[in-house]
């Protein structure tokens, strides 16, 4: 089932601009009634999930399921810049029906465009997940724009210092801005903000790499406490008067911060989506968001909103190639010599074997298990999943 609402346009903030997007009317339950329910959830009540199967941003069950492509000037980035609906659409991305958003520049305002794609302003407590491609390099022209590739939640700000105003960011900056000059990875929770003269009342966690590729975000909001979590690892954990009060809106944009990094000629750059899910009350774990997404492929769901109906239902575990084995009595012997190194970055489908010796806490990059190296088989295609905490694979043993 799905909730439909009609928009409505006002003014927010996102980081260190105004934001306009259209919210969609007044949320049905008070911040009071979504703790309750929050408090004792019922599994897969209220979900949201999408995998973005649309023809184009024309298509009608896009707005007819919550979303609404941008299509008003105004904040953040460039002024005069255009926020079309065409930079919007839903090509085929390594193998997968996707999202994807434009941004192009000139160097001018109106030689430069941004994009947007947003959900109804009716989403609080529980889990926020999405699978996303981020870009170092535009697909075409001079590189080192100063733009934002972004997944988040926001509640406008109605006022200078809105206490009722919040915003929960995943924000990556390729090319630097905002007096970086290299990659960076923000976690950004507002509290509120006035845009004159600037006030911003946040906290935030970054992290200065490279994340060109897909990468699994995830963060939750229950018990005073909003988590950010990439690839599996926990990255941020805010709380106190950074924890939001008022349901938001789900947001993915793509803008550039200004002009002045430019090079010359017209720069085009694309971010893209692979699914985003959210599920209301209930507190997910990066590895039990990865079931769950699965589970909703192998039922054939490509969407579903259940959220504020009270309805809803788990979908069915995810396919596997073999029997459930113990998992205190593994199997042995797997023959390792033919297969690859896992590599973070590398593309698998059906059937790829990889070794691989699982971390101890989800992060690829920290300490080892002390498992030992293991063969792998991938059920299906994935990418930055790693072997031994997520779904997308079988353990056929040690070497």
């Amino acid at each position: 089932m799905t909730t439909i609402r009609t928009p409505r346009r006002r003014l927010i903030g996102v980081a260190a601009a105004a934001l306009a997007l259209a919210a969609a009317g007044t949320a049905t339950a008070t911040y009071a009634d979504r703790t309750a329910d929050a408090a004792e959830p019922a599994a897969c009540d209220g979900v949201l999930f999408d995998d973005f199967a649309y023809d184009s941003s024309a298509d009608p069950d896009i707005a007819a399921r919550g979303w609404t492509v941008r299509t008003n000037a105004g904040g953040p980035g460039v002024p005069g810049a255009a926020w079309p609906a065409s930079n919007v659409s839903f090509p085929t991305v390594d193998g997968a029906k996707s999202l994807q958003l434009r941004a192009a520049t000139d160097g001018t305002g109106g030689g430069t465009s941004h994009a947007e794609l947003f959900h109804q302003q009716k989403f609080f407590e529980g889990t926020y997940a999405a699978r996303v491609k981020f870009a170092d390099a535009p697909v075409s022209g001079t590189d080192g724009d100063h733009l934002v590739e972004t997944f988040f939640t926001i509640t406008p700000l109605d006022a200078p210092m809105d206490p009722d105003y919040g915003e929960i960011d995943f924000e990556y900056l390729p090319n630097g801005g905002w007096g970086e000059t290299s990659n960076i990875l923000y976690e950004t929770t507002w509290e509120t903000y006035q845009a004159e003269p600037w006030v911003a009342d946040n906290i935030n966690n970054s992290q200065r790499q490279s994340y060109n590729g897909w990468h699994d975000l995830v963060f939750t909001v229950s018990g005073g406490h909003v988590k950010y979590y990439v690839d599996g690892a926990l990255v941020a954990d805010h709380s106190g008067k950074y924890y939001p009060e008022t349901p938001m809106s789900i947001n993915f944009n793509l803008w550039f911060i200004d002009t002045a990094a430019h090079a010359g000629g017209t720069s085009v750059y694309n971010q893209q989506v692979d699914y985003v899910m959210h599920t209301a009350g209930e507190v997910l774990s990066p590895a039990e968001v990865n079931t769950r997404v699965a589970g909703y492929r192998a039922d054939g769901v490509d969407h579903t909103d259940t959220v504020g109906t009270g309805g809803g239902e788990c979908p069915t575990d995810p396919p596997t190639t073999d029997e459930p084995t113990d998992p205190t009595d593994p199997p042995t012997g797997a023959d390792c010599a033919a297969a690859p190194d896992w590599s973070f970055g590398s593309v698998y489908t059906a059937g790829n074997t990889v070794v691989h010796e699982r971390s101890a806490n989800g992060d690829p990059s920290g300490p080892k298990s002390g498992d030992g190296e293991h063969l792998w088989r991938a059920n299906w295609w994935t990418q930055g999943s790693e072997p031994g905490w997520t779904p997308q694979w079988t353990d056929l043993g040690p070497c």
